[in-house]
């Protein structure tokens, strides 16, 4: 489950930050994470509730942003919605795509006190 050193990578910058910035409380942490990051959106939030546990992010409200997967395709010259990676275009059938969005994992925003 590597959704659990996600969120301890999380748990870390919000250290960093709440040290960089003298904030002593995060109330909610907004996650944005891409169809094909290949997350578990419901392990994620398991695991932050576990990583938070005694933090300054304990029972901070985690609200996730999934953005769908995007791709070209360099047969039609289309963008496509694409739902995993090496799936075919929706529209032609070729196999000749570059990923153009959804790979991403990032904190968007934070609530903090």
């Amino acid at each position: 489950m590597h959704e659990m050193s996600l969120c301890e990578g999380v748990m870390q910058v919000l250290k960093d930050q709440a040290h960089e910035q003298g904030y002593s409380r995060v109330e909610a942490v907004w996650l944005e994470i891409g169809e094909l990051a290949n997350v578990e959106i419901e392990s994620m939030r398991f695991c932050f509730d576990v990583v938070t546990q005694g933090t300054l992010a304990e029972q901070a409200k985690l609200e996730i942003i999934e953005v769908p997967g995007q791709a070209w395709c360099m047969q039609c010259g289309k963008t496509v919605a694409l739902k995993q990676r090496f799936d075919a275009c929706p529209e032609c059938s070729s196999y000749q795509l570059q990923v153009t969005g959804g790979e991403q994992m990032m904190i968007k925003e934070l609530e903090v006190n």
